[in-house]
């Protein structure tokens, strides 16, 4: 996210603004609104719902807490809280407790994984250190973590605050996918080309890795295993912000948000190797500030971009599969943080149908900084409201 900067008189004025421009959209037919499931929260971040036929939403807040929302009531005690050990200075921070995934076989291993920034860095001249970890239920209280079996599955440096990414969902595949942010500070100014294109840094990455073998191994069908300098774990590069990243639960296809530099937005399908072109490409334009580098071969194009005039920093979605909203069935969902609400239809061109939707609330002004799906497929927004300063979950429905 890009998102520190702005101050809510900023982002109110702002949305005027960009009311205006997104008019410019062809609107959705889809008529939606949303029922508030809690406001009780603060700084969220990540949602996802377990294969245990509990029916539990688990969310996360940025400072480092996993809640439970559990027959629709918001349990006081947190699942996880290891605030003592997550990065987030107050107010508007890009790092912290940033992603949750549960193994596919939790009803029977209780294991679930989470990405977050470590307080403590063990290599000078960074920020931070980012670090994927798992963690097993509570054998006694479901509703609680095992605070003693949390095992490091992955670490590396962030040499800065923000890019951070931080999503990670199991794939179709049975692997972890792990969304990566280029580094921080601005342009991906790190080495020669960048770490986007950099194939000898984690960073600017789609990862995935095998975790069933502790800490983990490499799928051996990742595209760059056995080839010299370059990272085996890399599934994906080229990225810049990678902020939330979904699998289609039909075909499997894999999206993500890219946030931007200062001028582009954009959604992309992560393919295996796939070369996403940032530094040198933000959406589908080439970035002038690096004519000096070298090209990528065949860089994969977005199936939407969008410039900064509809919205500020983009929001990764999900495709929706689920009963109760049929006029979206295949439509992929997302969203500007500042507030807009797209839809992407599949049109067989390289560049999806872009349509706005309309979603009526009764909430004020709010920040999208997440999208969640649970297991029969219907969606949920994960919203900062700026007049409360509170963080709420709204379920998407159909307004009748």
């Amino acid at each position: 996210m890009n998102k520190s900067i702005f101050t809510t008189a900023t982002i109110l004025s702002l949305l005027s603004v960009l009311t205006v421009a997104c008019g410019q959209v062809s609107n959705s037919p889809v008529k939606l609104k949303v029922q508030l499931i809690t406001d009780n929260l603060a700084s969220l971040t990540s949602f996802a719902e377990p294969k245990d036929q509990s029916g539990r939403l688990f969310i996360c807040e940025q400072e480092g807490r996993i809640r439970i929302i559990k027959k629709g009531v918001l349990l006081p005690t947190p699942f996880l809280d290891i605030k003592e050990d997550v990065l987030k200075r107050e107010g508007s921070d890009e790092r912290g407790l940033l992603g949750l995934a549960f193994h596919p076989n939790y009803a029977k291993n209780h294991k679930y994984y989470i990405y977050y920034s470590s307080r403590i860095s063990k290599t000078a001249g960074v920020d931070h250190h980012s670090i994927v970890k798992e963690f097993t239920a509570s054998g006694q209280n479901p509703d609680l973590t095992d605070m003693k079996s949390g095992k490091v599955v992955l670490e590396f440096d962030e040499p800065q605050a923000n890019h951070n990414g931080g999503d990670i969902k199991f794939g179709p595949d049975g692997f972890l996918y792990i969304a990566v942010g280029d580094g921080g500070g601005g342009d991906d100014r790190h080495g020669d080309i960048g770490n986007g294109q950099n194939l000898n840094t984690l960073l600017g990455k789609i990862l995935r890795i095998d975790v069933n073998t502790a800490p983990y191994v490499i799928p051996k069908d990742n595209p760059f295993v056995g080839r010299e300098n370059t990272k085996a774990e890399i599934y994906a590069y080229g990225l810049r912000n990678p902020w939330r990243i979904s699998f289609d639960k039909v075909n499997g296809r894999l999206f993500t948000g890219d946030v931007g530099q200062n001028a582009w937005e954009e959604v992309d399908i992560i393919t295996k190797g796939g070369n996403y072109g940032w530094r040198v490409r933000e959406g589908l334009h080439e970035n002038s500030k690096f004519n000096g580098d070298p090209t990528p071969k065949n860089p994969i194009e977005p199936i939407t971009d969008y410039a900064h005039k509809e919205g500020i920093s983009i929001t990764g979605g999900f495709v929706y599969r689920g009963k109760k909203i049929p006029a979206l069935v295949g439509k992929y969902l997302f969203a500007d943080w500042m507030g807009p609400l797209w839809t992407l239809t599949d049109t067989k061109k390289p560049q999806w149908l872009r349509e706005k939707l309309s979603i009526s609330k009764d909430a004020g002004y709010w920040q999208i900084t997440s999208f969640g799906e649970d297991q029969a497929g219907e969606l949920y927004l994960i919203t900062a409201m700026l007049e409360s300063g509170k963080g709420a979950l709204y379920k998407i429905v159909a307004e009748r």
